[in-house]
């Protein structure tokens, strides 16, 4: 809800704030003080369209900001967070500039942000009504929605069946609708697919293989060479002729320190460690032998790897860089392969899939047109009930709850009606319903559209009652009623007060008024005094105690600041509200 609001140079009003709370707060004041800004900042605060022509006369600029108390908002904070706001201490502060010159700029929580996106962030937590003010239940989509709401369980149950078939049905028409348009663009990847796979096939390549014989192709290309060198390695180490050999010089020098081992221990350390090595070199040596006797030089076996080294070639140039890669496309080609082969049989699987969803979901829009149809009868007569305590006694409300025919489709589309018993309607994500409220204001009268049936003053009290019945169902946490009571006195206006006070134990309730039997009601009461020095009138907003209200209340009555009968009639009224508000 909105716990504080602060206006600036805004009309008559040259700094006030207007702290706020639970429950019902009546604005009131002489004619001219200025209790619209009370709404007109509130406008501005929603997104509305800015006025130069609202700035104070010879100020700069005009600022209105309203403190939100949001815990419990979750989809709210983070629609500020998204914006690049912040909340603090579970508040946040929205703010709008307007400049003498007609320029505008919009803040959430500390954040600049267009006014558009300030009216769809506030939109969910303010509903304006008043006669010259846009209406939330005007709306077709809030229509429908307002009577989902109040269908409570049942509806929402049925609803989340019929939308999660209706989901489910349009991804299997895009599926089909994609399978059908590309089927020879299928046909022709899955040609591609076999032969390559044919290729592969063809080859029979193993995990690695490339990679062997590259290194094998190299030994037998250089077989000469390396034989040569590892003959003339193995004669360096231990050779056949009488020719100074490294095996030769080791042993010697191991025989000249093991000569001399029994006169000192280090030389006898030296004398094994020669020893070792020399072992070493034997076994190097007989390794070299052994590795140029096994060199083959084979022109034949040279000729083969080649070959096959090319054939592997073609594949690793076309599915891959490496055979490891080609047997994993190979795998995955196979995989594909058998989907697309599949084409014709998912084009069935998918057009039977889809007249079963169709079928079921024609089933579930008529169980919710249904419980829609017998939701709107119980409350029609809520509200109609509701009027009859508002002044207006004759007048009855109705819910149409229709379809939209259309003629029998021919052909295939994805974008058929629905076949909802004999008949095909147009469907929707929330059903196959179109939700109007209808008034007639007077007897005899034919109900018409609540736009067009009722007159500025019926139609705010039309949406009085209509958010009564609605009252524990609304999401919209904060209602601002602006001169509700129009044209009503008496005991029509005792019943608008009861009503505006049942609504403010389930929401935040702002109220203008002129009527003292609306304010008495109030768990709290503004006044919007002016004065003037003879050049500029200038206003400021006051929250009333209990005797200060009682005053206000006997100056409403009476057009007097003095007045004991009004007095009394003024504390009277207070102790009645009260009462009734228990």
């Amino acid at each position: 809800m909105f716990e504080e609001i602060r206006i600036q140079s805004l009309g008559v009003i040259e700094s006030s704030t207007l702290e706020l709370g639970p429950g019902l707060t009546a604005i009131t004041g002489e004619t001219g003080a200025g209790k619209t800004m009370i709404v007109t900042a509130l406008g501005l605060l929603m997104g509305g369209r800015a006025d130069s022509g609202a700035v104070r006369r010879g100020a700069k600029a005009a600022r209105v900001e309203g403190v939100v108390h949001a815990e419990g908002l979750a989809d709210f904070t983070g629609a500020v967070e998204e914006l690049g706001g912040e909340a603090e201490d579970g508040r946040v502060l929205l703010a709008r500039n307007i400049s003498s010159e007609g320029r505008s700029r919009a803040f959430v929580g500390g954040a600049a942000v267009p006014a558009s996106q300030l009216a769809d962030l506030s939109d969910a937590l303010v509903a304006v009504h008043g006669q010259s003010d846009q209406h939330r239940l005007l709306k077709a989509s809030a229509q429908r929605e307002a009577l989902d709401r109040f269908g409570g369980d049942t509806i929402a149950a049925l609803l989340e069946a019929y939308r999660l078939l209706h989901k489910e049905l349009g991804a299997t028409e895009r599926e089909l609708a994609d399978v059908v348009a590309h089927a020879r663009e299928r046909a022709r990847e899955a040609d591609l697919l076999r032969f390559g796979l044919e290729e592969v096939g063809a080859v029979e390549p193993l995990s690695g293989e490339d990679t062997a014989l590259a290194a094998e192709e190299a030994r037998l290309g250089f077989a000469d060479t390396l034989r040569g060198a590892a003959e003339q390695a193995r004669e360096a180490l231990s050779s056949e002729h009488d020719r100074p050999d490294a095996l030769g010089a080791v042993s010697a020098a191991r025989r000249l320190l093991d000569g001399v081992r029994d006169h000192d221990v280090e030389a006898a350390a030296l004398a094994d460690r020669l020893a070792e090595v020399s072992y070493l070199l034997a076994d190097v040596a007989a390794d070299v032998a052994s590795y140029a006797a096994g060199l083959d030089t084979d022109p034949a076996r040279l000729a083969v790897v080649s070959e096959r080294r090319a054939a592997l070639g073609a594949l690793t140039r076309k599915y891959g860089e490496t055979i490891d890669e080609v047997l994993a496309w190979s795998q995955q080609a196979s995989v594909r392969l058998l989907e697309l082969d599949g084409t014709d049989d998912r084009i069935a699987e998918l057009r039977e899939k889809r007249a079963d969803l169709r079928s079921r979901l024609a089933e579930a829009a008529q169980s919710l047109s249904t419980a829609r149809q017998e939701a709107a009868g119980r409350l029609a007569d809520e509200i109609t009930a509701e009027l009859g305590l508002l002044a207006m006694p004759h007048a009855r409300v109705s819910l149409a709850v229709t379809q939209v025919e259309e003629a029998a489709p021919e052909g295939d589309a994805a974008s058929l009606p629905l076949q909802v018993g004999e008949r095909w309607v147009r469907y929707a994500g929330h059903g196959i319903d179109e939700v109007e409220f209808l008034l007639a204001a007077n007897t005899g009268s034919d109900p018409r559209p609540l736009h067009k049936g009722a007159s500025g003053g019926e139609l705010s009290r039309v949406m009085l009652a209509l958010e009564v019945a609605l009252a524990g169902t609304s999401p919209v946490p904060t209602f601002v009623f602006d001169e509700v009571d129009s044209g009503v006195g008496g005991k029509a206006a005792v019943e608008i007060g009861r009503r505006l006070a049942q609504l403010a134990r389930s929401a935040q309730v702002l109220v203008v008024t002129h009527l003292p039997q609306v304010a008495a009601y109030a768990d709290r009461h503004v006044v919007i005094a002016k004065s003037t020095d003879g050049v500029v009138t200038t206003s400021g907003l006051t929250v009333l105690s209990e005797d200060e209200r009682a005053r206000e209340l006997s100056r409403m009555l009476a057009g007097m600041d003095e007045s004991d009968t009004a007095l009394a009639h003024a504390e009277e009224l207070l102790e009645a509200a009260r009462a009734a508000r228990g």
